[in-house]
């Protein structure tokens, strides 16, 4: 690939081509360069670049190519130009933008439809020892301060396993998830986008595997989360 150059005639070149030009307002910018600049492409390469077309058209010898593990679509994760095209998961392998933007929003839907049912925890039957325990006060402080409706789904004693930094996973109770959580039908599962009660966004992988012929649900990597909250075997979570 080229650089942005300036030459002592003040011109400037394409990032990408080389294309020469004196005016500024020729150029486009593209990616974010590690500078904190932008690249200057000329009019033809930044309208590849803007139809998210720059890998394949001038990648596709390149390394770092990889398969989205949720649609399967080839992104290219080997340089900067598509570094914000694609999110790494923490148990591996990488998920499309597009992709992680579906499931974002099939879990936002599935919680709207979950605040929109009256008395859903009562509804639903949960073994008492996952009831949560929430106040209304503290219920209605935390619908305040996010003004909207907070419904909590539920409670657990974290035991060892939950509160492991190196298998940073949760396993959730099966009638929960059953309940409360997105319809998944494949093993691997996909990519959550939680918001925990003070206002922070966190991304999960949730999946489930088969034990003794039943589904146990699990959220994965969640290292950071447990590490920003402290988590310890014997305290009650999410």
């Amino acid at each position: 690939m080229g650089s942005t150059s300036t030459s002592s005639s003040s011109k400037i070149s394409c990032f990408q081509c080389e294309e020469t030009s004196s005016s500024f307002d020729h150029f486009r910018n593209g990616w974010r360069l590690r500078s904190g600049e932008f690249a200057q492409l000329c009019p033809r390469c930044a309208s590849i670049y803007e139809e998210g077309k720059f890998c394949e058209a001038f990648h596709s010898n390149d390394d770092g190519w990889r398969d989205c593990e949720s649609c399967g679509k080839l992104v290219h994760c080997g340089c900067i130009v598509s570094f914000n095209a694609y999110l790494l998961l923490d148990f591996g392998g990488v998920i499309c933008m597009e992709c992680s933007r579906i499931n974002f929003a099939l879990a936002r839907s599935r919680c709207l439809f979950l605040e929109g049912q009256p008395d859903i925890t009562r509804q639903t039957v949960i073994e008492p020892q996952y009831r949560p325990r929430s106040s209304e006060v503290e219920v209605q402080q935390i619908s305040r301060n996010f003004d909207c409706v907070v419904t909590p789904l539920f409670e657990k004693l974290l035991s060892a396993t939950d509160a492991d930094l190196k298998l940073a996973r949760l396993i959730i109770p099966k009638k929960c998830a059953e309940a409360f959580f997105p319809d998944i039908s494949e093993p691997r599962g996909f990519l959550l986008k939680i918001q925990d009660t003070e206002g922070m966004d966190w991304d999960f992988n949730y999946r489930y595997w088969i034990n003794g012929g039943s589904k146990m649900y699990i959220l994965e990597g969640l290292r950071d989360f447990m590490i920003s909250k402290r988590w310890q075997a014997g305290d009650t979570g999410p």
